[in-house]
């Protein structure tokens, strides 16, 4: 592979790439406060629809990142309605968000567009297009929000007190400090970074919507998550090595190896998932996810 293609593969790994930092790092803020967030998939899908959707409508990507996110901090309110005030399953809600996901986006679209699911192609300002170095806004965004979480959760008493609600909420409730208020915000800012990654891949990794076009990539943030062990920077690093596995998988396309011939496309859309399993599998070594995880907090009385 000559310069120029090193350099095609490096600038498409890094677009393939935000979608799962976004979602990372939204899981990130979710797991920190102690509500495990299954549905960040869920999130994403909806949030890409409803970007395409609105940016089609208005005319404007910035309207449509504007309802992607409203339409992702919607569900994650219902998975925090359900698994913080409710003490629900957290593992079951978030199942739940994905399924009404892919169920409406493509019920809706197909009763507004009637093909089949799928927005009309966006065009001119309905997409967001190249902001610098051949890559849009939304880009810069989301590489900012890893030194953002990182100095959040590492450097201000808030972050400290949201990092404690997932580690030991009791001795946060004995402070006087509301555990589930604190739970509430850290799942409506996952719910504002899925919206943006959502809005991403809707309106400026693809030009419009198509079912179930996040194929997974709120699954492989979460082995990104658990890869980096809750924590930003790492996640930044597990997020690009995914984006890069991901654009291998798809410049390999069509490329023949000695002795076998043209590799089946099935098996090359498979690498990116099977990475996954194998560096989870060898190189994470013992992950320990917050303590208070998965736990619904009942206050004492």
């Amino acid at each position: 592979m000559d310069a120029a293609g090193l350099l095609a593969l490096a600038e498409s790994s890094l677009r393939l790439s935000i979608p799962l930092l976004c979602a990372c790092l939204a899981g990130l803020w979710s797991e920190r406060s102690g509500v495990i967030d299954i549905g960040l998939e869920g999130k994403l899908l909806i949030a890409a629809f409803a970007a395409a959707s609105a940016s089609y409508a208005t005319g404007s990507a910035y309207w449509g990142l504007l309802a992607g996110i409203g339409a992702s901090v919607l569900f994650a309110l219902v998975h925090g309605f359900a698994s913080i005030s409710q003490r629900g399953n957290q593992i079951v809600s978030g199942v739940a968000i994905n399924m009404l996901a892919a169920g409406l986006t493509a019920v809706i679209g197909n009763a507004w567009y009637g093909q089949g699911g799928r927005t009309p192609p966006l065009e001119g300002d309905q997409r967001f297009t190249e902001f610098f170095l051949g890559h849009s806004i939304l880009v810069y965004v989301a590489l900012a929000l890893v030194p953002l979480t990182w100095w959040v959760l590492a450097k201000t008493r808030f972050g400290l007190r949201l990092r404690a609600v997932g580690e030991k909420p009791a001795a946060v409730d004995t402070a006087g400090i509301s555990v589930v208020g604190l739970r509430y915000v850290a799942v409506i800012i996952a719910g504002v970074f899925c919206g943006i990654g959502g809005a991403f891949i809707g309106t400026a990794l693809s030009a419009g919507f198509l079912p179930g076009m996040t194929a997974g990539k709120g699954f492989i943030a979460l082995a990104a998550l658990i890869f980096a062990k809750w924590r930003a920077w790492p996640a930044l690093g597990a997020c690009l090595l995914f984006g890069f596995l991901e654009a291998l998988s798809i410049r390999l396309q069509g490329v023949e190896v000695p002795g076998l011939g043209e590799v089946p496309v099935q098996a090359i859309q498979a690498l990116p998932y099977a990475m996954t399993v194998i560096l989870l599998a060898g190189f994470v070594g013992r992950a320990i996810p917050p303590r208070a995880a998965g736990q619904p907090y009942v206050k004492e009385r």
